[in-house]
């Protein structure tokens, strides 16, 4: 089957089965064809407020409204624009004030009276704009450059499977699990949504939903892992055909762990930022013969590892890596793309192997430059997140008069901050080490792993 517009998609899956379940949201469950009879009806009732490449702007919780807010925008033809609730005022106004949005939703949607016949087709020339803040907590948008169109009878990626039941484990008004539920949505998976992440949930879930791929990310996976090997042994995960992870990088424990536990054919790991300029991805099984590596390019991508002065890296050899692939992937409204003759860059500093493996130490701007030595703050995390008392960790630089820099380390635990201290001696070279510590008991790292490190960077003042 050729690309068809999104919302003509949802017409054929709902034609070819319609009591399919299409998703469940708790207890309330959506087969095919009410999600496309219903979304039908959205869409009329709006249709004479938003046209073809206009914007919807979806604020609301990770739940089926959020599913059928979009899904409507794509049969007039808009972009939906799905933005965390959690945005301050001001942050959302000026997500609102780049895009111009024809229509905004932010409450529920109830019930939805009016004809359910499909709507003549309609194709946005985008067909997403979701925003991204990363860790600095600034949120921007970024037009995807694809159409919205979809092949029904293809894989949306190689390591999206063509039918699953996806749990979908973190809040999908965040890019990366909007683009993996929906496309999945869009080609037949069956989706499991959870409003909040919860470890034993979703162990759960997974056993009574018979759910065959998520979508994690390390903290999350971190926190299933801290269950404990008793809960891990007893839990019915037969059905899990694989893991996805992504968005940060993963400690190597806990990614062996994981692959100890699932068995490595079963745990996948990609590396890829909201604007998709470059993809790499690597089975359990290549991570075990290349430890740390987050893979090879993928879809077009080409990878090159750049010194200060543009030249190319040897194998091995630390630099910023430098991305491109073979078709636009993306524009961003209200911001310019960091771009070096045609190569795209993450800010990230990483390595290349011999192999062509690709290798991510950190984001250049979070590294801590301590007394000449270069600390990169995922490596002290890792090790931290180690101790079997600390729920997260992150890791931030203090200004320091002798040294110019310092490790901070701020910690989601109940330990004593001395047996930390303890713990990292024995670990961690004097210069990763932290030299100071804050102590916190509320959550870190939200489910989608990205923490604002410039609101745990101490002040000058202390």
């Amino acid at each position: 089957m050729t690309d068809l517009p999104i919302g003509r998609a949802f017409a054929v899956l709902a034609e070819r089965s319609p009591d399919a379940v299409a998703v469940r949201d708790g207890d309330d469950v959506w087969t095919r064809r009410r999600l496309e009879d219903d979304t039908n009806r959205l869409a009329r009732a709006w249709s004479d407020r938003v046209g073809v490449d206009d914007v919807v702007t979806v604020v609301l919780p990770s739940g089926i409204d959020l599913v059928r807010a979009c899904v409507a925008a794509w049969k007039l033809g808009a972009t939906p624009q799905p933005l965390a609730p959690t945005l301050d005022v001001a942050e959302r106004q000026a997500v609102l004030d780049l895009t111009g949005p024809a229509l905004v939703i932010d409450a529920s949607l109830g019930e939805v009276d009016g004809d359910p016949r499909p709507l003549p087709d309609a194709v946005a020339s985008s067909w997403k704009a979701p925003t991204s803040s990363g860790s600095t907590g600034r949120p921007k948008v970024v037009r995807a450059a694809a159409p919205a169109t979809v092949d029904l009878d293809r894989p949306v990626a190689p390591f999206v499977p063509r039918h699953a039941v996806q749990l979908v484990a973190s809040p999908l008004f965040h890019a990366a699990p909007f683009v993996y539920a929906m496309r999945g949505l869009m080609t037949g998976h069956e989706l499991v949504l959870m409003p909040t992440f919860e470890p034993a949930e979703w162990l759960r879930l997974v056993e009574r939903r018979r759910v065959t791929w998520s979508v994690l990310v390390p903290a999350t996976m971190h926190r299933v892992h801290r269950l404990g090997p008793d809960a891990l042994a007893a839990a019915d995960v037969s059905s899990l055909e694989q893991v996805l992870h992504l968005g940060a990088r993963c400690p190597a424990w806990l990614k062996r762990a994981w692959i100890d536990w699932l068995g490595p054919e079963r745990v996948v790991e990609v590396y890829a930022g909201t604007e998709s300029q470059g993809v790499a991805m690597i089975t359990g099984e290549e991570w075990l013969a290349h430890p740390g590596s987050v893979g090879r390019g993928c879809g077009g991508t080409r990878f090159r590892v750049a010194r200060p002065d543009g030249e190319d890296c040897a194998p091995g050899e630390r630099g910023e890596i430098l991305m491109r692939r073979d078709h636009p992937t993306y524009s961003y409204v209200g911001a310019e793309p960091t771009v070096r003759d045609g190569w795209h860059t993450l800010g990230d500093v990483g390595y290349l192997d011999a192999e062509g493996f690709l290798y991510v130490e950190d984001r250049l701007a979070d590294v801590v430059t301590t007394g000449g030595t270069v600390v990169y703050p995922a490596d002290v995390e890792g090790v931290l997140e180690a101790h079997p008392d600390v729920r997260a960790c992150v890791v931030v630089p203090a200004d320091d008069d002798r040294l110019g820099q310092v490790v901070h380390a701020v910690v989601e635990t109940d330990a004593d901050l001395a047996d930390l201290e303890r713990w990292a001696a024995e670990r961690l070279a004097p210069e990763r080490r932290p030299r100071s510590w804050q102590r916190v008991t509320e959550r870190l790292r939200p489910d989608t792993g990205k923490v604002n490190r410039s609101r745990w960077r101490p002040s000058a003042d202390g």
